[in-house]
Order: C-alpha cells, then structure tokens, then sequence
C-alpha cells in the first residue's frame, strides 16, 4: 500500500511537470495561437446552443463545414442543406422574429484537443424549459463529441456527435414524436 501511494504522489507531481516541459517547447506565438484555438472552439461550442435555442437556422448551419455532419444516433444529416432541413422539422411554422422566452441550454465541461488544423473536443449539455408552473425544469442531458477543422482560417464543425443520456434516447424519442417535453 505504501509503495501505491508513493507511485501515485510521483505520478501527481510528474504529470503537470511533462504538461509544463511540452509547453517549454513551443513558441510565445505557438501558445499564444494554441490559446486562441481554444477560445475559438468553446465559442462554436457555446454558439451552437444560443443558435439552437434562438431557432437561427442560418447561423446554426454556419458553424458546420459545409460537407459536416450532426448525428444522434442512427439519425444522420451530412451537409448544411440537410441540416438546416432537420431544424426546420424540428421547429415548423418559427416566425421570423422568433425570440425564445421558454428554453435555454447549458454547455459544460468543455476538453478540446488540438491537432494542426483538426481538433476534437468533448462536452456535455443540459436542456432547460419554463415548466408548467413557470420554474425551469430540466428536460433533456446529453454529450457532445465533436470534430473541428479549421477552413480559411475559421474553425468549424466537421462532425458532431449528438449523445442523448437523460432520459434515455428512446424516452426523449417517444417525448419528441408526442409533443410532451414537460415531465411534471
């Protein structure tokens, strides 16, 4: 046990001290582009949920490379037409001056790996809508696990995997096909 505990304390103090020694490697210019990178996929993240949510169907579209692909599942949409036609399905008759009042998203634990000019990064999402008595009540949880490239300088999305968890993908396909979102 003593030797288990030893081994991991080494490991706790070796890790960050690798991490540092590779940051040592790179540029100021190289850090400071790698920083950006960051900054500028968490924002697509982010952006993704307030275009959802605001039913911007263009603006939606416009984080995906044009060949990108959304999945959920066995339910896949390739390319910005396609795409752009789910959320329309999804979101009949949304007025032009559509402003959302009654459902938010929330996106968290946000892990971004950079590769050159791809990235991936993994994060979780939390779907909030005004319930029946008018407190927020959460409604749908899920995962995102997505591939980034950058194009002409901008990150996009190339693929992002949709990963429903709460309640079950069946549970919120049966809520979905029956209009009920509200579970109280």
């Amino acid at each position: 046990m003593k030797k288990l505990c030893s081994l991991i304390a080494a490991a706790i103090i070796v890790t960050p001290i690798a991490a540092q020694a590779e940051d040592d490697r790179l540029t100021v210019e190289q850090r400071l582009q790698r920083l950006e990178d960051e900054a500028a996929i968490r924002d697509i993240i982010q952006e993704y949920a307030v275009r959802l949510t605001s039913r911007d169907f263009d603006g939606y579209v416009a984080l995906f490379a044009p060949e990108g692909t959304w999945r959920n599942g066995d339910i896949v949409k390739n390319g910005r037409a396609e795409i752009r036609a789910m959320l329309v399905d999804m979101f009949p008759d949304t007025p032009a001056d559509y402003v959302n009042e009654d459902s938010y998203m929330l996106v968290s634990n946000i892990q971004i790996e950079l590769d050159g000019d791809r990235a991936s990064a993994k994060s979780r999402q939390l779907s909030i809508i005004r319930g029946r008595n008018g407190s927020p009540t959460p409604v749908l949880s899920g995962q995102y696990e997505d591939e980034f490239v950058r194009m002409d300088g901008k990150w996009k999305i190339l693929q992002r995997n949709d990963i429903t968890l709460m309640p079950s993908p069946e549970e919120w396909a049966k809520r979905m096909a029956e209009g009920v979102f509200d579970p109280e």
